[in-house]
């Protein structure tokens, strides 16, 4: 006769193990602080330990971070340059080396090498995550940078149009904007041009749409003045005349909405790589890689095709966002 296992325990059914839930260790906490849910872009830095004192200080830091990294970079490169035996010019022009491709290498570094320390003073300082500063998704959208960049390759050509429309209009120059001084002088500039100016771009996007956006973002509902401070100080770091520079401001200012209204900087970074790159490429196939270096005198007609390239831009990524449904808020 089979005997009775007490209440709930038949003969096919073994009794519970002794320990059910396996031991585990408590997790130390977090250094970063939760991403806030349902965040603008510019908002992302609005943590639950958002404070005053670390907006003011991170940004000190980015500024003298972004001062001393081009210092050192520059004294870097005429160390470089002694031992290689490049020629230096200084005084005689705002580039001190006489090789133009060497100097494009050192003014691109001396940018370039300011992303990590946006990062890591956003990490340190903010106590957040550093993708934050890409996108509300807390990293950057590969794809969509992609798309964007499609996009700015079309306005630039319209816009490109658009410039030596006026050109033609207004009786310019329009052999000025292009050249051919031989593959000698465009090929090591183009190798350049390929493996920094993307870093470039995005440092200097992350600096002045990412950092300072959200700096202010952090206590500010209104994105209007991190929108408009961010693009003035942009604007002032160029060495153009004022049609240059209402054109560089004009960028700045509509990439910083731009990274608002499609919740990140894929927009942003995407045109302004694909602008440098073909600015730089131009003139370097020109022989003139000189001039764009020093960024002096640029024609009024060039306004014609800066609003045109920013309207095409800034249409098309609004358009495919909302097409893509791009998430511009933080989950």
């Amino acid at each position: 006769m089979q005997e009775n296992q007490g209440p709930g325990f038949g003969p096919h059914q073994p009794a519970p193990p002794a320990y059910p839930y396996p031991y585990l260790p408590p997790q130390p906490p977090s250094w970063f602080l939760p991403t806030p849910s349902g965040a603008r872009y510019d908002q992302l830095a609005r943590t639950s330990g958002a404070r005053l004192w670390r907006q003011v200080v991170g940004t000190l830091i980015v500024a003298a971070g972004f001062l001393t990294v081009g210092v050192v970079v520059v004294v870097v490169g005429a160390v470089i340059a002694g031992l290689a035996g490049i020629p230096m010019q200084p005084g005689a022009s705002a580039q001190i080396f006489g090789d133009p491709v060497f100097a494009m290498v050192v003014l691109l570094l001396s940018i370039a090498l300011v992303l990590p320390l946006v990062f890591g003073t956003a990490a340190l300082v903010q106590q957040r995550r550093p993708g934050t500063l890409s996108s509300v998704a807390g990293r950057l959208r590969w794809s969509w940078l992609a798309q964007c960049a499609g996009v700015a390759v079309l306005a630039l050509a319209l816009g490109q149009g658009a410039q030596i429309a006026m050109l033609a209009v207004t009786g310019g120059d329009v052999s000025e904007l292009f050249g051919w001084a031989g593959w000698e002088a465009l090929l090591p500039a183009l190798a350049v041009i390929v493996l920094l100016v993307p870093f470039q771009a995005a440092a200097e996007e992350y600096v002045f749409r990412g950092w300072l956006l959200q700096a202010f973002g952090a206590h500010l509902r209104n994105p209007v003045w991190g929108i408009l401070i961010g693009s003035a100080v942009f604007a002032s770091l160029h060495g153009y005349t004022w049609v240059g520079l209402i054109d560089v401001f004009s960028f700045g200012a509509l990439m910083g909405w731009l990274a608002i209204r499609t919740g990140g900087l894929e927009a942003p970074i995407a045109l302004h790589v694909v602008n440098n790159a073909v600015a730089f490429g131009l003139s370097a196939a020109a022989g003139k890689l000189e001039e764009a270096l020093e960024q002096g005198d640029v024609p009024w007609q060039s306004l014609a095709g800066t609003v045109v390239q920013l309207s095409v831009f800034a249409v098309g990524v609004l358009y495919l966002a909302r097409k893509r449904s791009i998430a511009t808020v933080s989950a």
